[in-house]
């Protein structure tokens, strides 16, 4: 990910404890949407003392503060992004949890003709497709 969590939590004018860093750089270096205990085991990698109630916490406090967004991707757990991405897509395979990020411009498009068509200008296009990969 390209956003700087820690930058976001400061101008959101949170108090960056240790563990707070760590978590932050943690969820800027991700490139996939991690859930609380895999953050939690990422975080440890770099700082053993780091709890998985920390973690949960921290994660809350950014999720409330519009730092974080929670995804349903079909699993048990909520998985955790980085919020403010006005277009994004996800395909997720229901089969092993595997979440693909994708942009789609003819997509959007055609979502934004959609909407103009019902009277609305579209801020932020959200998809989630869930599938099972096609053998090949």
């Amino acid at each position: 990910m390209d956003i700087s969590i820690e930058r976001l939590c400061i101008e959101n004018g949170l108090k960056m404890t240790g563990p707070r860093r760590v978590i932050a750089r943690v969820l800027s270096e991700a490139t996939d949407h991690p859930d609380v205990d895999e953050l939690h085991r990422r975080a440890n990698r770099v700082d053993s003392k780091i709890s998985l109630a920390t973690v949960s916490r921290t994660v809350r406090l950014l999720e409330a503060k519009g730092i974080l967004a929670r995804r349903d991707l079909g699993s048990r757990r909520a998985r955790y992004e980085p919020s403010g991405e006005r277009t994004h897509f996800h395909l997720v395979d229901k089969d092993s949890a595997t979440v693909v990020e994708f942009s789609s411009p003819q997509a959007e498009a055609l979502l934004r003709e959609i909407a103009a068509s019902q009277g609305f200008e579209v801020d932020v296009i959200k998809i989630e497709l869930f599938g099972r990969r096609m053998a090949k």
